[in-house]
């Protein structure tokens, strides 16, 4: 059995209210004056990114596909909106056969973005759609802020493991596409087992502090943990006294101990205390994990200290400040009829307030300099320059309503990898700035 062929279970049977009561609406009306047939071009971007932040990360485009595909109109949804009144019955029939027939092209998974960036262009009649902005806008704003809240901890942290441990701080399923997120952005492991059973991420665990009060002693309750798991364990080490309980962890399991965890206090100093004690206990293959709420600030803050993981929990599941990435589904190019051979018009909102659009079927490319490092996201309507053949960033993701990019997780995570390192040296600085390059319009 591939866990990945089960899908994601839901509330609801499909994906296809995962969507906005005006998504319906406006079918209903173009429905009744013609225009649903339209040839369209919809397009994801941000118009910024968060502030401080000098990239973006392209996440859940994975979850994005398993979205289109699973939007369907089931008798049990047909029924609540006929029941709900929310469109008429010639909508119904309609929604009755959805299958997305068009084409998505988008940045690969794990690639990273800039402001402007065309993330994703769904192309089709304006029905197909339009109905699918707010699925795929939840999934990509959720799973790419996450995906960079990871990739800016996956630097901090130096090539030191990061475990995901989230679950507890965000709603059930969220939890799951959060461990997706951030195993692309660099974490290497969860806690959460739902997350492993449906994507294959590495799952890892020992006890928590409710473990030892619920016996007698510290120590019975590390005799009960070693027995159960074996010396190469991880043991908590902060639930009374640190520097006793390093003590008895190490007369329990033994020099060949594999972990102690801290969850409290000056992570620094204890860790740094911990480090001098079990090397003097003759347990200097035992590595530290220290817990506690981090983010990517305090994670570079223990850059120096002797510690081996890190397991990240709030901060992560929230985007470290930005749990989301102000994505936007605008319309850029539709046909001038309904006629298949109509020529496409870019449309673009104009309006005060910082919320205008770019018409225009895109393309997107990366230049680089003589080094290879990148040096400008250049987005442009048109032919694509020569120069620039070479360095697109738009890939197939469906054709002709059939996915034809799918791919693995550790794919995506690769790809992030490479297209971390091929950005300058400042993307991976903490302090605040603009995007570490530039988009330009050609």
């Amino acid at each position: 059995m591939n866990p990945a062929d089960l899908g994601l279970p839901v509330d609801v049977p499909s994906t296809a209210l995962f969507t906005d009561h005006y998504e319906l609406t406006m079918l209903q009306a173009a429905l009744a004056n013609g225009t649903a047939d339209r040839r369209s071009v919809f397009e994801v971007f941000t118009r910024r990114l968060p502030e401080g932040r000098r990239y973006g990360v392209v996440a859940g485009t994975g979850r994005v596909l398993d979205a289109v595909e699973n939007f369907r109109f089931d008798t049990a949804v047909l029924e609540f909106l006929r029941e709900r009144a929310v469109v008429d019955m010639r909508t119904l029939d309609w929604l009755a056969s959805y299958r997305f027939s068009g084409d998505i092209w988008g940045y690969p998974e794990g690639e990273v973005y800039f402001p402007g960036s065309p993330l994703l262009r769904v192309e089709g009649s304006f029905a197909e759609c339009v109905l699918l902005e707010t699925v795929i806008l939840s999934i990509l704003n959720h799973d790419s802020a996450i995906a960079a809240a990871a990739s800016r901890m996956a630097s901090a942290a130096g090539g030191r493991p990061l475990i995901e441990m989230g679950a507890r701080r965000t709603h059930e399923l969220a939890a799951v596409a959060a461990s997706r997120a951030a195993y692309v952005g660099g974490f290497t492991s969860t806690s959460d087992l739902a997350a492993g059973f449906r994507y294959g991420i590495p799952t890892v665990g020992t006890s928590a502090h409710a473990f030892t009060l619920v016996h007698d002693t510290e120590r019975d309750a590390f005799q009960a943990q070693v027995a159960s798991l074996g010396s190469g364990t991880t043991l908590l080490v902060d639930t009374y006294d640190v520097a006793e309980a390093v003590r008895t962890a190490v007369e329990v399991a033994g020099t060949g101990l594999g972990a102690v965890r801290i969850d409290s206090g000056d992570l620094l100093l204890v860790a740094h205390r911990v480090r001098q004690q079990l090397d003097e206990l003759g347990a200097t293959g035992t590595r530290i994990v220290v817990t506690s709420d981090l983010d990517e600030y305090a994670i570079a803050s223990l850059a120096a200290a002797p510690v081996d993981a890190y397991g990240v929990g709030t901060q992560l599941v929230t985007g470290s400040g930005h749990p989301t990435c102000s994505m936007v589904y605008k319309l850029v190019a539709r046909a001038a009829s309904a006629d298949p051979k109509a020529p496409l018009v870019p449309v673009a909102k104009k309006s005060s307030g910082g919320k205008t659009s770019i018409g225009g079927r895109k393309w997107a490319a990366r230049r680089t300099d003589a080094e290879g490092v990148a040096e400008a996201e250049v987005v442009g309507t048109g032919a694509v320059p020569a120069s620039l053949a070479d360095t697109q960033l738009l890939v197939q993701l469906v054709k002709a309503g059939e996915v034809v990019a799918r791919e693995s997780l550790e794919a995506a995570r690769d790809r992030h990898r490479e297209a971390l390192a091929s950005l300058p040296l400042s993307a991976t600085q903490l302090s605040r700035g603009e995007a570490v390059i530039p988009t330009e319009y050609a």
